[in-house]
């Protein structure tokens, strides 16, 4: 039987309390079954950010976890595909996704993420780290107005982060989906996850109060916002 494929796609605020509020973090823990997971972290995005890699590092030992980083701003490990297959959990950080993406392009890490998450590996991340999985996403990658993002395409549609907690993002998703500039898709403000099994939205998860998840789809009168309630850990 194939094992189930796992996206956690986080809106934001991802590693932003490790020393207390860790309840996105535990979720995506537990996607892999495991008591001690291999839990990689991949801050391509930020450039490798050292503050953003001690946050993971500090979440996850907290949480029982074997944590990793994958750097490309230094030395990068020379069987790139045998050291990311190592691990149990992929996360990745947030920051400039179309440059995220370029770089790991060129590495082939797209491809070996691909082959990853097809033997069921959980891949998730917040902000870049969200929309990196999908069709498209709704990125400020580039200075100006939000635009559309090709990205990996392990889940159909589009995603957009922030979307609470950034003024344009909800308008400018609205409007993209408005007139057929991006497929439907799912929003998260700060502090809510979205999980995918198979592709297909199971259920959403939240961290904060009264933050929600939306599903934002086309209509004939331009577009419809559902809001989505999360389950809401203790």
């Amino acid at each position: 039987m194939a094992s189930r494929k796992h996206v956690f796609a986080m809106g934001g605020a991802f590693l932003a309390d490790p020393d207390s509020n860790l309840r996105l973090e535990t979720y995506f823990r537990d996607l892999t079954g495991l008591d001690r997971p291999k839990v990689l972290f991949v801050p391509t995005a930020s450039g490798d950010h050292e503050g953003y890699q001690l946050r993971f590092f500090q979440a996850f030992t907290k949480l029982g976890c074997r944590p990793a980083v994958l750097p490309f701003f230094r030395r990068t490990p020379r069987d790139l595909e045998g050291f990311v297959r190592e691990h149990d959990a992929i996360a990745v950080g947030g920051g400039n996704t179309r440059s995220m993406l370029a770089i790991w392009r060129d590495w082939g890490l797209d491809t070996i993420l691909r082959a990853a998450y097809d033997d069921g590996v959980p891949m998730g991340g917040s902000s870049a780290g969200s929309i990196c999985w999908f069709d498209v996403g709704i990125t400020d990658s580039i200075a100006g107005p939000l635009t559309a993002l090709p990205c990996l395409g392990f889940v159909a549609g589009s995603n957009c982060p922030h979307y609470d907690s950034e003024k344009d993002r909800r308008p400018a998703y609205q409007e993209l989906i408005a007139t057929g500039q991006v497929p439907d898709g799912h929003a998260a403000d700060d502090g809510v996850g979205l999980h995918f099994v198979d592709g297909v939205f199971h259920q959403a998860v939240a961290n904060r109060e009264k933050a929600l998840a939306w599903a934002v789809r086309r209509t004939d009168a331009g577009v419809d916002e559902q809001a989505v309630e999360p389950v809401r850990p203790a």
